[in-house]
């Protein structure tokens, strides 16, 4: 079920216009109470797509980096792009294959955050490439849908290279206001588990919500931590010694500042988020390897958040800058950078945030990061801190899927 629309955009502005000429007096009112939703099977929310690059060089063409790999970002571009088939498919039932026009469906799904993206496995070119997804979990109006990616040998999947959770939420199209979601019936152990998990996943990002820096203070010990930092790296004594260069947060910025044309536009007339993903992940990686001096390899999307859609037409603004880094000397150096989305108006300068991505990339080769990040003023404190946890995080998550591969 594709997300770019169908719709020639001359039809979408003559759809939009006569739209806001015949509801510009009326209020939009919230429609009737509804019957209730007839449950969903698992697994028949799932879905997959196929990329032959071992057999089709044409395709691989279109994919391939300067060197010699796979666009990373491309392929997030069709994972966000399956993650909203998906939860259609969930609404809409199994059968269904397109989606139609929004407003004659009564409603419409986005995707509220990416929850995190971990690589297992070297993204090698060389084989066939499959994206898999299926719903895991659904409250009242919002579904986690995991996502897998695994290279394809002759003998069936020889790597699950990628595993993911995107967080979608259906909206109302006329009120946009929450509408609930198809509940889901669970027929297996299996399922049973990957619902707790989704369930597991819900409630970890809102207890990470509450904890975020943006609303409390950091604990003692990050207090106590960033006061070591300071005293180690922020001293004015001089920046750069024999083991390691001090390098400030805000001497790491990287922006890029692009108009948003009709050609990138989803089935909802906005900017499609894959695409904002792909743009916020190449500018990343640039920062990533400008600040190691290397080319460096993708490690994990930490979180992405979806404040607000991207306007076709609009100017967008994408900054980036190094928030964490390991400290000089461990092995293997980790760069984790992240990068704002901001729509800028272009009668008054005032920007507003629309997106908020997390990245972490390593050296190729392995070696330590011999440049050390570290903030300046308290803003930065707190995003320091912010990539502080990200980093440990996602060292937890791989040491807990390394024991129970071991296991």
């Amino acid at each position: 079920m594709p997300m770019r629309t169908p719709m020639l955009w001359s039809e979408a502005l003559l759809n939009a216009t006569s739209t806001s000429k015949s509801s510009g007096d009326h209020p939009v009112e919230a429609p009737a109470p509804e019957e209730p939703l007839p449950p969903r099977y698992m697994h028949d929310t799932y879905a997959e797509i196929l990329l032959p690059f071992a057999s089709s060089p044409e395709l691989f063409e279109q994919y391939t980096n300067a060197w010699g790999g796979l666009r990373t970002g491309m392929l997030m571009e069709h994972l966000d792009s399956l993650a909203g088939s998906i939860s259609y498919k969930h609404m809409l039932g199994p059968g269904v294959e397109t989606l139609g026009r929004i407003h004659g469906r009564g409603f419409y799904i986005v995707t509220a955050s990416v929850d995190r993206l971990d690589v297992l496995a070297p993204l090698l070119p060389v084989r066939d490439i499959r994206l898999s997804g299926i719903v895991i979990y659904t409250g009242t109006s919002s579904m986690e849908v995991a996502v897998k990616m695994e290279a394809l040998g002759a003998s069936g999947v020889e790597d699950t290279l990628l595993l993911g959770r995107f967080s979608m939420v259906c909206r109302d199209a006329k009120t946009r206001k929450a509408r609930p979601v198809n509940p889901l019936i669970l027929s297996s152990p299996e399922e049973t588990t990957l619902y707790l998990m989704g369930e597991n996943a819900k409630k970890r990002r809102q207890s990470l919500a509450l904890r975020s820096l943006s609303r409390v203070p950091p604990s003692s010990a990050e207090a106590a931590e960033l006061h070591s930092v300071y005293l180690q790296y922020g001293q004015d004594s001089g920046h750069q010694l024999a083991d390691y260069e001090r390098v400030w947060m805000g001497d790491t910025h990287l922006e890029k500042t692009m108009l948003m044309f009709p050609q990138e536009r989803n089935v909802h007339q906005k900017i499609f988020g894959g695409y904002l993903m792909r743009l916020a992940y190449e500018l990343g990686f640039a920062n990533a390897s400008l600040f190691t001096r290397s080319h460096v390899t993708f490690m994990s999307l930490d979180s992405i958040s979806f404040a607000k859609p991207v306007p076709i037409g609009s100017i967008l603004r994408l900054t980036s800058q190094v928030l964490h880094t390991t400290p000089p000397g461990e092995l293997p150096g980790v760069v984790h950078v992240g990068v704002q989305a901001n729509v800028v108006d272009v009668r008054t300068g005032h920007e507003q945030t629309t997106n908020d991505f997390r990245f972490t990339w390593y050296p190729d080769d392995g070696a330590a990061v011999l440049r050390k990040v570290v903030p300046k003023t308290y803003q930065e404190a707190m995003l320091w801190l912010e990539g502080k946890r990200a980093l440990e995080m996602g060292d937890q998550i791989r040491g807990e899927r390394n024991k129970k591969q071991s296991a």
